[in-house]
């Protein structure tokens, strides 16, 4: 059955306009945003917004291991901006040949595969920068300075004028260009998820 519950994917420097718009957006519109992370064998974790001259204005306590939970328990997967998805592609320990084995990237990786809704925003998309796979051929948008990242990784960037696009919807991939569109892009990403949900009621 449809769930209502939108997962928010979240580690320390994140993006606080966006932290903001989600929780005041979804939950407006009837939609529970749960934040989850890698918490490092804790039962909980406490994330800090980027700041901004010197003060770091939001925080949040995230108390669901990514790693218990299944793309398929949310109808949608939001990476926040920031440089949290950056940090939330670490490994431990590497091989040459292997995959990136980050808790956040095999989450969303099975979301891709599972054709389960997945947005990002801004600098967020660094995280489907960690495996090839994920944005091979897809077309995205994202912030202007790290184009070179998501076109090496194998994305067709869409352009619109003198830059990036503000918001491209490819499949099952919404992305965004930075914060200051991020209300374009919560109307968006709840469209898509109201279509997804009658598409599957109409299954049922």
């Amino acid at each position: 059955m449809p769930t209502d519950k939108i997962a928010v994917v979240i580690e320390d420097h994140f993006d606080g306009t966006e932290y903001t718009k989600f929780n005041t957006f979804f939950s407006k519109n009837g939609y529970q945003v749960e934040y989850i992370s890698h918490l490092w064998g804790n039962s909980e974790l406490h994330f800090g917004s980027n700041p901004e001259n010197n003060i770091v204005k939001e925080r949040v306590t995230v108390t669901v291991e990514i790693n218990s939970v299944k793309p398929s328990d949310y109808c949608g997967i939001i990476l926040i901006g920031g440089y949290a998805m950056d940090r939330s592609r670490y490994q431990i320990s590497i091989k040459k040949g292997q995959k990136n084995m980050a808790p956040a990237v095999v989450f969303i990786r099975s979301a891709m595969e599972g054709n389960i809704l997945v947005g990002t925003i801004c600098h967020s998309i660094w995280l489907l920068c960690a495996d090839k796979d994920l944005l091979k051929d897809r077309k995205v948008t994202c912030a202007h300075n790290i184009v070179c990242d998501v076109e090496n990784a194998g994305a067709e960037i869409v352009y619109e004028g003198e830059g990036t696009a503000e918001i491209v919807v490819d499949g099952n991939l919404i992305s965004g260009k930075h914060p200051g569109i991020v209300d374009m892009f919560n109307k968006v990403f709840l469209n898509e998820i109201r279509k997804s949900v009658v598409c599957m009621e109409e299954r049922i």
